[in-house]
């Protein structure tokens, strides 16, 4: 049994209440997948990359996960890292590609893996909740909604997309946060055009409008909610059924629901049948 190539993309996340830096949980459940996966089968390394800025703080909470190196491909904030990381992967080959389902900063839309498995020619498999290898076939278990699962069988190389509340999140140790090492590697930096057309501000919730009180009586009030008005038609106290029949298709009649003509027209013979 050979030894795997796995590689896994981290970014930067932000905390939903504070806005301050933090792991990307989604990310730190794709390397804790990866990490776990390469210890159960010799010879596998684990090689992390990160596409932004190698002085981050945030980047030693991965390596405390248990990392040895984290690849940074240096590039300012609000450039577009597909075209670095697309030429570093290939150079890499991966048999493996796992990130998180979307980042927390930028754009967040969740298009990057589909784009890197496009540009590498590998299948993805989105919203993975469980995968088991064995040689060159993989079985994954994939989240649908609803709770529910599906077994995927696909063969390496293959990307796959780690969702949120999968596993709980690991937590970093600080030691190994210290023993790790971050290398920075130049990267081609193209400013990203989605970024540069949007403006950015702070998130604020809308105020809720107010629900507004009704007037009348409560007779009103229904009568608006069904959108009925004056009664219309004729009360009839126990009539026989020729004539309930005869004014229910009139009322028919009445508001279009059946034609004019297939109003009913009753008469009796003499030998006190009816007729219609």
């Amino acid at each position: 049994m050979t030894g795997l190539a796995i590689v896994v993309l981290l970014s930067l996340g932000r905390h939903p209440a504070t806005g301050r830096p933090r792991r990307n949980p989604d990310d730190a459940r794709a390397l804790a997948t990866a990490l776990a996966l390469a210890a159960t089968r010799s010879g596998s390394r684990v090689l992390a990359v990160h596409a932004g800025d190698p002085r981050a703080p945030v980047l030693r909470d991965y390596l405390g996960q248990g990392l040895d190196e984290l690849t940074v491909l240096d590039m300012p904030s609000g450039s577009d890292p597909l075209p670095s990381l697309r030429e570093h992967l290939v150079a890499l080959s991966p048999d493996l590609l796992l990130t998180g389902q979307r980042a927390e900063n930028g754009e967040a839309s969740g298009l990057l893996p589909y784009l890197l498995a496009e540009a590498l020619g590998m299948t993805l498999v989105p919203g993975v909740v469980g995968l088991d290898l064995q040689g060159d076939q993989g079985r994954f278990t994939q989240a649908l909604p609803r709770g529910r699962r599906r077994q995927i069988e696909a063969r390496l190389p293959l990307a796959a997309t780690i969702p949120a509340g999968t596993a709980g999140l690991p937590l970093p140790s600080f030691a190994a946060a210290r023993r790790g090492r971050i290398v920075s590697l130049p990267a081609l930096a193209s400013p990203d055009p989605h970024l540069v057309a949007i403006e950015r501000q702070p998130w604020r919730q809308l105020p809720r409008p107010q629900p507004r009180r009704l007037k009348g009586s409560a007779i009103d009030r229904l009568k608006s909610m069904t959108g009925g008005g004056e009664a219309k038609g004729r009360l009839l106290v126990d009539p026989d059924p020729e004539t309930a029949a005869a004014q229910i298709l009139d009322r028919l009649g009445e508001i279009g629901l059946i034609r004019a003509s297939h109003q009913s027209v009753t008469s009796r013979d003499t030998d006190g049948r009816t007729e219609r």
